[in-house]
């Protein structure tokens, strides 16, 4: 048996998991076909997704055909739920991108062809409704072959949609391009055989060089049958790998009725039910381990209880009630770090009185399933912050509070995240000696990194000087530091380095240098000051050309750069770069302006430097470790 994990990708409302239901229908897998709109198809079975119409979390089927397998991962396409895409990515063999071809290249379209290609994930294309009114197939095909890569290679025609078709002469010559071999031949009028075209082609889509497409229309079951023949011959697939020690990662928590889920895509070796595995996380010096109560396969809502699971196989485990996503089990492998979300704003959190405890595990429980909704108690104020990714992602998280754990709850108007960064080297050092037992010295340096670097942490002290234990705990605490800097907001695009340490022999106990290390990061941070970063996001505005002069003032009133307009056919499209916090309502304006007839969408963009005028500083939460007496009393518990 052989398998491939599959991803679909799409940008919400290009036909993602009606495609995922044909599939599923075509295989002989449904006895009838669901609809997105009815909310009965197999892979949006939440009860929010059936009544929103878009899917907000992923979800597996299952098809078999001619002896392969292939484990059907369906993603969403509303941009506030990325994450759960950004999760997905790490376990896959191979993708489908779904681009409609009414609505042509869509903001996440080109965000997820930057992810699978950033990982050289085997990718087929599906240009779905081109039996749409108006639509222009061949001009889709060309802008992606343009913006996207020039080897999008058409397997079938828009007028023949069910047969793969010969390879054209114009896409014999892409796959040359990355085959001297065929290419010499080619070039020498030599007659290439369709086994070595197709060859070319399946090697170079396993290298991400080449990229079949499918023309279809899902909604009428258009072209699927050669959409399974395209992923079948050309994505690879890998076979059952059971023996060796179990090595996988966690993709996806969920909590049921039955308790929390891990679901887990098993690299190789077997794991069983009562099973004890090793767990590896990050942040972590050692493994912890987890004992395996129930192995599920999952397809949609249905849940079968296998009690085992083979390497390259996906399921969900019970038993594993500390592990997190991101976890690895067994041997550490090399794992995805694709980032293709950040949260953009937070707001508070109200639910009824006397239930904050109820009110705390709920929002713990559901930030277990998508880590991209951090939050945060703060005691001090009574007050509970979460961070996501947008209005819509809000909504669907009240309404899970409400329908899972029965709390009523409200928001605060939103807020956007800021970051900040140092604005020049600075040093601090902490000499913790007193009073005794305690020892620990730290000095570290703070650098500024250029915009979108991120965070890096490095040591220069040898071990004989600061044992690799305590520097361990350093590590870990500048991290946990650095998620409040002198302006209240987390440090990015710096790097700490350890320049020196000091433990005692006898005298340090081990948490001493989880105290010590936070208030040498504030000390390196107050000597470099702090320069405040504000988001940005890309939109891009289409409307009649009458609005044209409009929407460039409100581009300029918002602080926003543009690109020159492009006008075709009577409709205006303008990209822009403009500030989160200034454009967080314009979707509303927007509508009003063109009457809803306009086509908006957004795209996180990055971080740049702002003013502290023009921008937010955040108040202190906790204790500030530069308020050293009172900082060693709360970390000694006195307080």
């Amino acid at each position: 048996m052989q398998i491939i994990n599959l991803g679909i990708l799409a940008h919400v409302d290009a036909g993602k998991t009606t495609t995922v239901e044909q599939m599923l229908f075509s295989s002989g897998k449904l006895r009838t076909l669901g609809s997105v709109d009815k909310g009965s198809t197999q892979t949006d079975f939440l009860a929010v997704e059936r009544e929103r119409g878009i899917s907000v979390a992923s979800a597996t089927a299952e098809i078999e055909t001619d002896g392969i397998r292939i484990c059907i991962i369906d993603t969403p396409g509303h941009m506030d739920f990325t994450g759960e895409v950004e999760r997905t990515l790490a376990v896959l063999d191979g993708a489908i991108l779904v681009v409609s071809a009414a609505e042509g290249i869509q903001s996440q379209t080109e965000r997820f062809w930057r992810a699978l290609q950033e990982m050289k994930l085997p990718t087929v294309i599906f240009l779905n409704k081109i039996d749409r009114d108006g639509c222009d197939p061949a001009a889709v095909l060309k802008a992606l072959q343009s913006v996207f890569s020039s080897a999008i290679i058409p397997l079938n025609s828009p007028e023949n949609t069910e047969k793969l078709c010969p390879i054209s002469e114009e896409s014999i010559l892409e796959l040359c391009e990355n085959a001297p071999g065929l290419a010499h031949r080619y070039l020498n009028n030599e007659t290439l055989s369709p086994h070595e075209i197709q060859t070319a082609l399946k090697q170079q889509t396993a290298a991400a060089q080449a990229f079949p497409l499918v023309y279809g229309s899902a909604l009428n079951g258009v072209g699927i049958s050669a959409l399974i023949e395209t992923v079948k011959a050309f994505l690879p697939s890998k076979p059952l790998a059971p023996e060796g020690e179990p090595s996988g990662i966690v993709y996806k928590i969920e909590h049921t009725t039955a308790g929390k889920f891990a679901h887990i895509r098993l690299r190789e070796g077997t794991l069983r039910n009562r099973d004890t595995v090793n767990i590896f996380r990050n942040d972590l010096e050692e493994p912890f381990t987890e004992k395996i109560t129930q192995i599920q396969k999952v397809s949609g809502s249905k849940r079968e209880d296998t009690g085992i699971l083979h390497g390259n196989e996906i399921a969900a485990v019970c038993g594993m009630a500390g592990t997190k996503v991101g976890d690895m089990i067994g041997r550490v492998f090399e794992r995805c770090n694709i980032k293709i979300a950040e949260p953009l704003f937070q707001f508070r959190v109200y639910g009824p009185k006397g239930q904050e405890r109820e009110l705390i595990q709920a929002i713990s429980e559901l930030s277990d399933e998508d880590p991209l909704m951090n939050y945060e108690w703060l005691p001090d104020l009574r007050e509970l912050v979460i961070r996501i990714m947008g209005k819509i992602q809000l909504e669907v998280l009240e309404y899970l509070i409400r329908e899972r754990y029965g709390l009523a709850v409200t928001f605060s108007t939103p807020s956007v995240i800021y970051k900040e960064t140092p604005a020049k080297q600075g040093i601090g050092l902490e000499v913790y000696t007193m009073p005794k037992p305690c020892w620990a010295v730290v000095k570290l340096q703070a650098d500024p990194l250029a915009r979108g670097s991120g965070f890096m942490y490095e040591s220069a002290v040898h071990g004989s000087v600061l044992s690799h234990r305590y520097q361990n705990h350093i590590a870990t605490s500048v991290r946990s530091a650095i998620k409040q800097g002198r302006l209240g907001w987390e440090v990015t695009d710096a790097k700490f380095t350890l320049v020196d340490g000091q433990d005692h022999k006898f005298h340090t106990h081990p948490m001493d240098f989880f105290l010590a290390t936070p208030i040498a990061v504030m000390k390196a941070l107050d000597n470099a000051g702090s320069t405040l970063l504000e988001p940005l996001v890309k939109l891009r505005l289409t409307a009649d050309e009458t609005f044209v002069s409009k929407l460039i003032g409100d581009i300029i009133a918002m602080r926003g750069e543009f690109d020159s307009p492009v006008i075709d056919g009577g409709k205006v499209t303008i990209e822009a770069i403009v500030p989160a916090q200034a454009s967080m309502d314009y979707y509303i304006k927007f509508s009003s302006l063109t009457s809803g007839r306009g086509i908006i969408s957004s795209d996180f963009y990055g971080y740049k430097d702002c003013p502290l005028e023009l921008g937010t500083t955040a108040p202190r939460r906790g204790v500030d470790p530069l308020d050293r007496d009172k900082w060693i009393l709360h970390k000694r518990g006195a307080l």
